[in-house]
């Protein structure tokens, strides 16, 4: 077989090297003609997968390393008979934690203790569960929408978007890019929406960018206390005005994180091998999981929490002002912006750094090991 991989997938060359050849490319340069004789395509989000691309190819098989498929256009797959996997809740833990980060940095910045703020969720799947669970492990008042759970599941915890907006000091949106049904989210983000929010709240996006009216997000920006985007309309062409509103602006990075893309590149390596009727044969380097990221010493610290957090991921250093973003012409900014993406560090997660507590520090400790951190009491 040929396998055509976006060069941005882990470990993939490893991964695939008995399926025969594998040719790696950046994702925005996969074209028909380079998978015109490939059985197997390996994506990640900046890859349209469509008839456009697949039409009168040998591919077979189909798979995105991501969580999220509106960039796949699964009924052309199906109609076709071309096999499809993708990667749910793989990077769901990156994205709770820059979410995590970006809700400690405005508290640390507002000078508003934690306790007092209330967290609006839209969305409760793999992440917004995950974003959920990490807030209420540091007593953030959580309210929770999920209209689609709400049906099956029937619990009160879910309550109307209505009232999420309107009592929620920060919103934080958690839903697939949908443009049909009773839940379509495509422009979710509405004038009307943003004009139920609390005034003065804070609005945070990692989902999708076209889950915002971005002209509405604009006129209605005075009203908002904070702006928190990590993805955009048209990327990598992004609306460099509604950057310039951002409190905090990053090139939709929130899922990069090394471990995200590693829980992604395995998802769909082993369900290529349960299509083809391959017994998997790679597995991930044993020291990978417990590759150390370095020491956060919290003795001493006045606010033990931002600190771990904060050290492990500090996510006013991801803001694109920090890389002179705007300094760029119209020209060079969209490569730039995939360059930003391309050449991202490796990112680990909080379950890679050791936080080291003083003896009087053991409920914070225990908060900490809580949010995955491994924790040394000295």
């Amino acid at each position: 077989m040929k396998v055509v991989a976006d060069e941005n997938i882990p470990f993939v060359r490893e991964m695939f090297s008995d399926y025969g050849d594998v040719f790696t490319c950046p994702g925005r340069s996969i074209t028909r003609a380079i998978i015109e004789d490939a059985t197997v395509l390996l994506v990640r989000s900046v890859t349209p997968v469509n008839e456009s691309l697949l039409k009168d190819t040998a591919v077979r098989f189909v798979a995105t390393a991501t969580i999220g498929v509106d960039h796949v256009d699964t009924e052309y797959l199906k109609a076709n008979n071309i096999g499809f996997a993708y990667a749910p809740g793989s990077n769901s833990e990156s994205v709770a934690q820059y979410v995590l980060s970006a809700i400690m940095t405005l508290s640390s910045t507002l000078k508003k203790p934690l306790s007092s703020m209330k967290l609006g969720i839209i969305g409760v799947g793999n992440v917004g569960s995950k974003v959920f669970h990490h807030a209420e492990i540091l007593g953030i008042e959580c309210l929770l929408n999920d209209p689609p759970k709400k049906r099956i599941i029937g619990s009160d915890i879910y309550i109307s978007r209505d009232e999420v907006l309107g009592n929620s000091d920060i919103v934080s949106i958690h839903v697939p890019l949908t443009a049909d049904g009773e839940d379509a989210t495509s422009g979710m983000v509405s004038s009307e929406f943003l004009s139920k929010m609390k005034n003065g709240a804070v609005l945070i996006n990692t989902s999708r960018g076209d889950i915002i009216d971005e002209n509405a997000l604009k006129s209605s920006r005075s009203s908002l206390g904070g702006l928190i985007l990590d993805v955009w309309k048209n990327e990598p062409s992004i609306d460099a005005d509604l950057f310039k509103l951002t409190t905090i602006g990053t090139p939709h990075i929130a899922g990069y994180s090394y471990d995200g893309k590693i829980r992604g590149a395995l998802q769909i390596y082993h369900s290529a091998c349960a299509y083809f009727f391959k017994q998997p044969v790679w597995s991930l380097p044993e020291e990978i999981p417990g590759e150390s990221a370095g020491n956060i010493d919290l003795r001493g610290s006045l606010n033990p929490y931002f600190d771990a957090v904060s050290g492990a991921f500090p996510i006013l250093n991801e803001d694109m002002r920090k890389c002179s973003f705007l300094t760029k012409s119209i020209e060079e900014r969209p490569e730039f912006f995939d360059s930003l993406r391309k050449n991202y560090k490796k990112r680990y997660e909080f379950s890679h750094y050791t936080v080291i507590c003083g003896k009087n520090q053991s409920r914070e400790a225990l908060i900490l090991s809580e949010l995955n951190f491994k924790v040394e009491i000295l």
